[in-house]
This record gives structure tokens, sequence and C-alpha cells, in this order.
């Protein structure tokens, strides 16, 4: 029996044509593009998953704002709209718009951060640990033991084991931890939201040992719907209340708008109330972004954005946004595909590690399911697994990652159930021939962040 699927809190305006290629014209695609999908050129894709960044339907409210774009180099309006929405929705005194998320990272992560330094978080996304091993630093992943399993029910499998980060602490010692990051929700780990409970012990761990917490804050409105649907005391607050808590515990944020502002491109750096690391941001923006006033964006993003977050937190917005999830994980549900359950905010991370088990994790089981989608229907979609994760910036091994999925983000406000059903039946079909599927191995890569540009080929 099929999930109920929440319908969409919109109507459709405008369509974009998409085309279908043939089976015998995927597969020369994906050779051409040396099986990595970040080589395929969108037009060769007929359901594009590979991300949820920037990748959203923009409202009519933020396409009209966008023609009241203030594009002096100075002081425009669009900034300070910007400025003062995010005040209120985060309740930070100090807000600072940067091109993207990891264009945030790259401003703040080297003010904390260092040779002989440490950055602890309930996981790092990829590009949050290239730029903490870019300031010198090592990243260390500090998730709650039930987000390993994968099969089994836990409301907040994105939290922070507390119990290990004291221990971590101790270990390395407070003085050589120059960041606590706190992922909300937690994608490597599967989407996983992080609860209120969780939030607020890290932060008093991080007092107790004068360590900045920082929030990564990409979905912080996906995770706040979680924490009134699965949290004891949340029920009746809402999203905005919610948020502001959460915010409340940490002392900065960083942020890829392009994910829960529902914009194309855009990032945020939040500080609570202090000025001096208000100041080092500006200094670093400036020459890294543009000057302070526009971060690297045009004024008509800045408009865009500001409408964008006051859309993200609606909650009628929300329980659609995670409705399509519940609704593809349901019919996974049916056919006894292996998935992170329960299901995140903005994807379904297959569990390909138990769906391809005869692959091992130097032959990338994520990157191979991927391919097969591809090869199958004209899916996109990544891994998130050892074939992201990389080799150790120390002695150059494969890193083996503790998941091995293959991560199908749903874009926001843009496919249908019937996209969602040609997802589902794909899998069930590449589910029937598991066994012939082959791993990869890789003929050439970067030195960082090689999932983007990596070249492979089928392990024969």
């Amino acid at each position: 029996m099929k999930g109920k699927y929440y319908p969409e809190p919109f109507k459709i305006k405008m369509v974009e044509p998409i085309k279908i290629l043939t089976e015998e014209e995927r597969l020369k695609k994906i050779e051409e593009a040396h099986y990595n999908l970040f080589y395929l050129d969108s037009e060769d894709v007929y359901i594009d998953l590979l991300s949820d960044s920037g990748t959203g339907a923009m409202s009519t409210e933020q396409w009209a704002g966008m023609m009241k774009g203030d594009e002096a180099y100075s002081g425009s309006k669009n900034y300070k709209k910007l400025v003062s929405t995010a005040q209120n929705i985060f309740g930070y005194n100090y807000i600072q718009p940067v091109h993207q998320g990891r264009a945030a990272e790259k401003v703040v992560m080297p003010i904390f951060l260092g040779p002989g330094k440490y950055a602890i978080s309930n996981m790092h996304f990829d590009t949050t640990r290239a730029h903490v091993e870019l300031a010198g630093a090592r990243a260390i992943d500090c998730v709650v033991a039930e987000a390993l399993d994968t099969e089994t029910y836990s409301p907040f499998k994105g939290n922070m084991d507390t119990k290990k980060l004291v221990e971590l602490i101790e270990e390395y010692g407070a003085e050589n931890i120059g960041l606590i990051i706190m992922t909300v929700t937690n994608n490597s780990a599967g989407g996983q939201p992080v609860s209120m409970e969780n939030i607020k012990e890290t932060s008093e761990i991080a007092k107790k040992y004068n360590i900045p917490l920082m929030i990564d804050a990409a979905r912080f409105a996906e995770n706040a719907y979680f924490i009134k649907t699965r949290e004891k005391g949340y029920e009746d607050k809402s999203i905005r209340e919610i948020v502001l808590e959460m915010f409340s515990y940490a002392q900065l944020f960083t942020m890829s708008s392009k994910k829960d502002a529902i914009v194309n491109i855009g990032g945020l750096i939040g500080i609570k109330d202090d000025e001096e690391l208000y100041e080092k941001v500006k200094a670093n923006t400036i020459p890294l972004e543009g000057f302070v006033s526009y971060g690297g964006l045009a004024g008509r993003d800045m408009e865009a954005l500001a409408i964008g977050l006051e859309e993200g937190i609606d909650y009628n917005y929300l329980k659609y946004r995670i409705g399509q999830m519940e609704y593809l994980a349901s019919r996974l549900d049916e056919a006894n595909i292996p998935y992170q359950y329960p299901v995140g905010g903005h994807a379904v991370f297959i569990d390909a590690k138990k769906l391809l088990p005869h692959i091992p994790y130097y032959e990338f089981p994520g990157q191979a399911l991927a391919i097969e989608l591809y090869k199958e229907a004209g899916i996109r979609t990544c891994d998130i697994g050892s074939f992201m994760l990389g080799n150790d910036p120390d002695t150059g091994k494969q890193l083996e990652s503790p998941f091995e999925f293959t991560r199908l983000a749903i874009p926001r406000r843009v496919y249908t159930q019937s996209h969602l059903d040609l997802v589902a039946d794909a899998l069930i079909a590449i589910k029937e021939r598991a066994e012939s599927i082959k791993g990869y191995r890789i003929t050439w890569e970067p030195k960082i962040l090689r999932h983007f540009t990596a070249k492979l080929k089928p392990i024969e």
C-alpha cells in the first residue's frame, strides 16, 4: 500500500520541458562522462536528484522581488532587507551575505582553525571537511551510534554523541579544538535531524570548555520541522519559535541559502553578538567575496533570499517537503529496498552497502548504484560514501566511510508524485539485477573534493 502523498501547497505557473534519452544514448553519455555524474550535461538528465542545492523553484514573490534589485556597490536596500529578515529569524546581531555556503566556510574557517587544530562535528559534509583541511586543521566526526544502524528507527539520528565529544576534547585538549560544528540536518548521516535537547547539551559542553559552537545551517528549517513533529514539548511551537531557540545555543552559523531559503545562489554568515568576530569576518569577506553589503551577490539575489527565508519556514510548505521523502520511502518499503530509516529532510539515502553487498567500499557501491540509476532511467544522483570521503590527508590512503549511500536529493518545489514513482520503479528494476552490478576504480583524481571531478572506469 503506497503512502499518502501530501499535496503541493502551490500551483504550477510555468513549466520547463525535459527530454528522455534512449538507453543506448545514456550508456554512451555516462561513458563519455568518465562514469562521474557531475560531468553529465543537465540536458541529458531526465530527473536530476544530484543535489537539492540551488536547484529549487522560486516563487512568484521571489521572482517579483528580483525586479526590485538595487545593484548599488554599497548600501543596497536589498542588503538591508536581507539583514533585517535574517536578524528576526535567527536572533543574531550580525549577518554577512556571501555567494554560497562554501564561501561562508572559506571566510570563517581560517579565523578559528590552523595547523595543529581540530574541528569536531556531528558529521562534516564534503565542503566543510575540505575547508577545515585547507585551513591546515583536521576534521573529526562524532555522530551518535544510532545513525550507523540504517534499519532501526530513531527520531534524531543526526545527533552529536556528547559522551564521545567530551572524550575527544579531553584527548586532544580543549585549547586545540578550534570549533565544534553542529550540522542541521546532518547530511552525511542521511539528512537526519538533530534534537533541541542535543543542541542544548552540546552547547553546554562547548561553553564548559570555552570552545565556539557553530551551526552549519543549510537545512535549518527542515530540522526545525522534525523537532516540532518528533520532540516532546515542541508540538505547539511555531517553526519560527523553534528556529530562534535552536540558534540561541550557538555563537555563529554558516549557511548555504541554496537549500532551505529556496534560492539558486546565496549564503549567509551569522554572528550572535561578538563584534570583534564580525570585524574579522568582514575583513575576510571583502577580499574573498566583495564589499560587505553584497558579499558576492547581486541586489536581486539578496531580495529573493530575504523572501525565501520567510517562505522556507512555512509549516505547510515543510509538511509537503518532508512528505515527498516519506512518500518515496513508502514505495521503497514495499519493495524492501534498504535506505537510512527514517528518511531525512531533503533526500532519501539508499543503503548501497546493503543493496550491493558484493561491492567492497574501495570499489564504491554508492557510486555504482548512482550510475545504474542513470543507465536505467536517466536519473542523476550522487555517492555519499567512500568515493566522496576520499583519501586520508596525511597518509593518502583510501578512507572507508561508515556509510555507502546513494543520495536521492529532491529539489524543492520541482518534481511531482509521478516523478517520484518513476524513481521508485527504477530502483526496483535495479534491485532485480543487483548481483550483476560491478564496482568502479578511479583512473584520475584531484587531491581535495575529488568526487566532483574524478574519472572512473568499471571493474572488468
